[in-house]
């Protein structure tokens, strides 16, 4: 995951959150250098992004680390090519380093 660079921090509202301590140090641990407000960002854009049916996930071919095979239960973007794949269409997903499933379309792992 990275840093969207949506606006720099100074143009950024400057929010107070509550979160326990636990949660806290675990999302620092997960961070590393780049900080735990820049992850939380992250993390919520893409909720905001997934949520609002604008997220349409980009990946490259080298980055698939499995595939197996599917059925499309609604309209899907292969992720890999742009590829419209229909309800009910035979497809793939694909398993990325981050663990994210992402919809390919058949053919499109062919080298």
């Amino acid at each position: 995951m990275q840093t969207l660079s949506r606006v720099s921090t100074s143009e950024m509202e400057v929010t107070s959150i509550r979160l326990e301590r636990d949660l806290k140090e675990k999302l620092k641990l997960l961070a590393g250098n780049r900080g735990y407000q820049a992850l939380i960002r992250d993390v919520l854009w893409q909720y905001v992004e997934q949520s609002s049916g604008d997220y349409q996930p980009q990946v490259n071919r080298d980055e698939i680390r499995a595939s197996f095979e599917a059925k499309a239960e609604r309209q899907e973007l292969c992720a890999l090519t742009g590829t419209l794949i229909q309800p009910q269409e035979p497809m793939l997903l694909g398993l990325t380093p981050q663990g994210t499933l992402v919809p390919l379309s058949l053919g499109s792992l062919s080298r």
